[in-house]
């Protein structure tokens, strides 16, 4: 067997494999006879047809089956043995492949495109800016973070009498044109309404000071304005909503308001646990600007990645073999069109470019991640996502056994290392470039992305 390669620039190779009749010819005999030895073929004992006849019969498939096997386990050595960084995986080369005879070659050739990684050198010096923006915290965002806690950790309480702000769960029973129920009419138990929803301000005004087992008559489309929203409501189908033409009693059979947390240090606790210094609003306030500025300042590091990966990127722009990558992508999903490989192929080039980039700067300078690095990455995951449903304190056992949930899922372990090394990788380049740090409002950054 003999392989070769030609280089066709930078990123461009073809590999040839040439596979000699030597090379197979004792595997696939020994194939052949152990067919014969297996093989039920009509008019001959087991293990007694002529090889001709078996040759006839299995040769090719034999033949073709051992070639390949043959072909991918060696291109794999070559490319193991030579050390070759290559993108995606190699393609049968059109332009070099010669036809493939089976009936009549004793020794194959096959060729191969195949795609060079680029050499990426990262030199950075102090003429390369990149933007650091701050976000400011202001108070308009402290009160917006009180008012989602005053209202998560709010509670729902029985009132007497219905108001525009509280809920009222009742019955629906449909009338007759003399305003009497139906026997055979439409009819609703327990259905919840939100008095502020109801869009005529009339029949509005009739339940408001209404109290338990009050009954008000009214017609729901008319209230409602919407008769998709009614046949919800009453839990019958589209076209009977959109036939309905009918009033109904409404019994009220129970009536709640919702009344958000008190600011004070019980509150404080369940937020923060018993031992909390937050004793006052003041306290709350303080604590909520510390915490809000840590959330900004993960946003202001995911946009100074994305400026230093445009940065580098647009710098160094990485020589990328694109015929090449555009019909592996082709070839490699088939079930995507060629129109939208053609739309994301741009963003594809820039997400190939900073990976060889961020890779040159792991190799420089030896980065490495550490299993209980991404254990603590997951944690804070966990913490985040415990925090998004108004869980502040979850206990450390708790976000332990999230993060080892996340840990055993290869995908999502992938991902951690990656972002891990990402981030280090960010960690360098920030050391070798300025960084002008600017102090920004949410609109301003905003306007950024």
């Amino acid at each position: 067997m003999n392989i070769t390669r030609e280089n066709f620039g930078n990123v461009n190779a073809v590999i040839k494999v040439l596979i000699e009749k030597s090379d197979y010819e004792k595997t696939v005999e020994d194939t052949l006879k152990d067919y014969r030895q297996k093989s039920a073929v009509p008019g001959f004992r087991p293990g007694k047809a002529p090889m001709g006849l078996i040759r006839k019969r299995f040769g090719k498939a034999v033949l073709a089956e051992e070639i390949n096997k043959m072909l991918s386990q060696n291109l794999t050595r070559y490319l193991v043995e030579e050390k070759m960084q290559v993108l995606g995986e190699p393609l049968s080369s059109i332009e070099h492949q010669k036809p493939i005879d089976w009936d009549a070659d004793e020794n194959f050739e096959f060729a191969f495109d195949v795609a060079l990684a680029p050499k990426v050198d990262v030199t950075l010096d102090e003429n390369d800016k990149v933007d650091y923006n701050t976000i400011k915290v202001s108070d308009e965002m402290i009160d917006q973070q009180v008012e989602m806690i005053v209202s998560q950790l709010g509670q729902s309480l029985d009132a007497d009498e219905v108001k525009e702000d509280t809920l009222v769960r009742g019955d629906f029973a449909e009338l007759d044109e003399q305003g009497q129920e139906k026997e055979d009419g439409i009819r609703a138990n327990g259905i919840l309404l939100s008095v502020d929803l109801i869009k005529d301000e009339e029949i509005k005004n009739q339940i408001i000071g209404k109290k338990k087992e009050d009954v008000i008559a009214f017609d729901p489309v008319k209230a409602y304005q919407d008769r998709h929203e009614v046949g919800h409501l009453l839990k019958i189908s589209h076209e009977q909503a959109d036939q309905l033409n009918s009033s109904f009693n409404f019994t009220v059979k129970e009536i709640t308001r919702f009344e958000k947390a008190e600011l004070n240090e019980e509150l404080y606790k369940k937020i923060y646990g018993e031992d909390t210094e937050v004793k006052t609003e003041e306290d709350l306030r303080s604590k909520l600007r510390e915490e809000i500025a840590v959330n900004l300042k993960q946003a202001s590091d995911r946009r100074f990645a994305t400026d230093i990966r445009d940065m580098l990127v647009d710098k160094l722009n990485p020589e990328l073999p694109e015929e090449f990558l555009k019909r592996w992508l082709r070839e490699s999903n088939p079930d995507v069109t060629d129109e939208q490989i053609d739309k994301d192929f741009s963003g594809f080039l820039s997400d190939l470019r900073w990976q060889l980039i961020k890779d040159a700067v792991r190799k420089e300078n030896d980065i490495k991640v550490e299993e209980d690095e991404a254990f603590g990455l997951a944690k804070q995951l966990a913490h985040a996502q415990y925090s998004q449903y108004g869980i502040y304190d979850a206990p450390e056992e708790q976000l332990e056994s999230f993060a080892k949930m996340i840990m055993e899922k290869p995908e999502e372990k992938e991902r951690l290392y990656n972002r891990l090394y990402e981030n280090k990788a960010i960690e360098i380049i920030k050391g070798k470039i300025t960084v002008e740090n600017k102090e920004v409002t949410r609109e301003e950054f905003e306007a950024l992305s």
